[in-house]
């Protein structure tokens, strides 16, 4: 595939050099980057709570010794609806980090096959008049959602469920609020990209440089195993274990080769 020229003779920004909307872009890329990596912690109360809730009812006794010593939060329905719970807070923290490293869903039948150009034109267009509108849309319901679970003091439809039901809401109207800054911070990056100064570059979060194309997967950088070194190589390396002389002999083996 020829070099889109849009992208030829860029020169590396530092951060001082950024544009302001680039700044401002980034500044929200970092807040969204921070809200998913803190709520991906989610995941360890919520595998916790549903081991031990499979456990608890499996051994009964061990539930029924619980709720008697230790009150009624080990009982059954309390600890499954902590699961929906904490998945929904994990599910909903996370949607503006998928989006801003790019490993959300992408359906690539036509976007793969156009130019550098044209898939900024198409990220612009996506957010424009599809993301950021629906997600303001979403946000507007979800936050009168939550905001009359909190006037009624809504609690679970179970009379032994969870109480304060608006605090969940709340939590999923604040993952719909990260996801739209993060739409915002790409769009930014897309507009410097379509009308800002073309002799620039910097980090793009969810279309590649041309030269770049293919050298991530999933918004991870792919490894190309024929030429990556040995980790334990490297390692050692860093620990002073290895001699220079070790390490040449080493990295000149052949992968494939048989003693």
């Amino acid at each position: 595939m020829a070099v889109d020229t849009m992208t030829t003779g860029r020169r590396e920004l530092a951060a001082h050099e950024m544009p302001a909307l680039l700044r401002l872009s980034e500044a929200l890329r970092r807040l969204v980057d921070w809200v998913g990596r803190t709520g991906s912690w989610l995941f360890l109360p919520m595998i916790v709570i549903t081991v031990w809730d499979v456990v608890a009812r499996k051994l009964v006794w061990i539930q029924i010794f619980m709720v008697e010593h230790f009150g009624r939060v080990f009982e059954s329905t309390l600890l499954q609806e902590l699961e929906w719970h904490f998945h929904t807070g994990l599910f909903a923290l996370v949607l503006g980090y998928g989006y801003i490293w790019n490993t959300h869903v992408r359906v690539d039948l036509v976007r793969e096959h156009l130019s550098f150009r044209k898939k900024a034109w198409l990220e612009f267009i996506g957010l424009t008049f599809f993301l950021i509108p629906y997600t303001l849309c979403v946000i507007y319901f979800a936050s009168i959602y939550a905001f009359d679970s909190w006037s009624i003091n809504e609690i679970s439809a179970s009379t032994v469920g969870l109480t304060h039901r608006w605090i969940i809401k709340t939590v999923l109207a604040a993952g719909l609020v990260m996801a739209l800054i993060a739409g915002i911070s790409v769009w930014l990056q897309v507009v410097i990209l379509l009308w800002g100064p073309q002799d620039i570059r910097f980090p793009l979060m969810t279309i590649e440089w041309p030269e770049e194309e293919g050298s991530k997967i999933e918004g991870k950088e792919r490894i190309d195993l024929t030429r990556a070194e040995d980790q334990l190589v490297v390692r050692a390396r860093q620990m002073g274990h290895l001699s220079d002389e070790t390490m040449s002999d080493t990295a000149t083996q052949s992968p494939d080769r048989k003693d």
